[in-house]
């Protein structure tokens, strides 16, 4: 166990954007779609409550049965996020293969017309930790990721690399560079330090995919909502970017979103943690640079469809991130 951190009470005024999503409801799905979800049931269903954490636009309900039984449902087709059910379908696939070890909920089956596309799991009478965080709830949550990651080394599953799966989304460093040289974007919004910087993050960024190598499988979404409590466990849900990379990863990449959402500064924990004691200096800060370049690069960008505060939320963790990798640097 960890020694428990001491976190101050957060300002009252503290406030930031919540990890939520244009939820569908049960009863807004087609009724083709219903009659085939409650014909895998074998039973109707009687009662749904949409859950409004995390930021897909499809259906997340907790589903009571007509004979009496609970599940949980995850629903989504192409419209209004075309890209959605195909995070859905290595959702599914990543869940059908994890051990039954693993903290997540048990999965159940999947549905697959095509179109839309239904992950049905146990239903889990549980909370997702409070916000702004509570201590005793982020020591749970930080030992858990301990344990997390010492269980998937080595990962129980064949994965891809985080870096090949994650090759194109984290260079948003050097994608800024390329276009303040080419001068196809005049970088508004992007903070002055990481302006006058830029080159350098940009080859900073540029090695982080050797620094990630490693054996364990990881999560590498790790948020609040992501995370389901309960009397005696701590859960992980939501599994499709599961991939094959280096445990202290998981560790860094929870800790902006702590620290949006109330909790303390990154290096406040990664540095006294289990997991980033471990961790290589030089591989922490090229993977820090390409976590917080793609945080800002991506708040810049309009707002996927469906998805209308993701922009935001990844602008309220990029600055933590940034402030990290500020200090790890030293850079003026």
């Amino acid at each position: 166990m960890r020694p428990e951190l001491r976190i101050s009470k957060p300002p009252d005024d503290l406030t930031f954007t919540a990890a939520t999503g244009a939820r569908l409801h049960w009863d807004q799905l087609p009724g083709t779609l219903q009659h085939a979800l409650e014909a895998r049931l074998g039973s109707t269903v009687t009662r749904s409550v949409t859950q409004p954490g995390g930021f897909s636009p499809g259906v997340a309900a907790r589903l009571r049965l007509a004979d009496g039984r609970r599940v949980f449902l995850k629903a989504i087709s192409s419209h209004p996020n075309p890209d959605s059910p195909a995070m859905h379908r290595r959702e599914a696939r990543i869940a059908a293969a994890l051990p039954a070890s693993v903290p997540t909920p048990r999965f159940l089956w999947s549905y697959d017309d095509g179109d839309w596309v239904a992950i049905v799991f146990e239903d889990i009478e549980g909370w997702t930790p409070v916000t702004p965080w509570r201590p005793q709830e982020l020591n749970r949550v930080l030992d858990a990721v301990t344990q997390l990651v010492e269980s998937l080394t080595p990962s129980p599953i064949a994965v891809e690399t985080i870096a090949e799966r994650l090759h194109e989304a984290l260079q948003g460093w050097r994608a800024l560079e390329a276009a303040a040289r080419t001068k196809t974007d005049d970088l508004s919004g992007v903070p002055d330090w990481a302006r006058r910087n830029l080159e350098r993050l940009a080859r900073l960024e540029s090695e982080w995919e050797a620094a990630s190598a490693g054996a364990t499988l990881l999560h590498f979404d790790l948020r609040a909502d992501n995370i389901l409590l309960t009397a005696d466990r701590v859960l992980v849900v939501d599994w499709p970017h599961a991939s094959l990379g280096a445990g202290w990863m998981e560790l860094l990449q929870i800790l902006p979103s702590i620290a949006m959402q109330g909790g303390p500064k990154p290096w406040e924990i990664f540095d006294s943690h289990p997991l980033g004691r471990r961790a290589r200096e030089g591989k922490v800060i090229a993977v820090l640079a390409a976590v917080a370049g793609y945080f800002v690069r991506q708040s810049r960008l309009p707002s996927p469809p469906g998805l209308p505060t993701l922009r935001a939320f990844q602008r309220d963790q990029g600055l933590p991130a940034l402030e990290w990798l500020m200090r790890r640097t030293g850079w003026p």
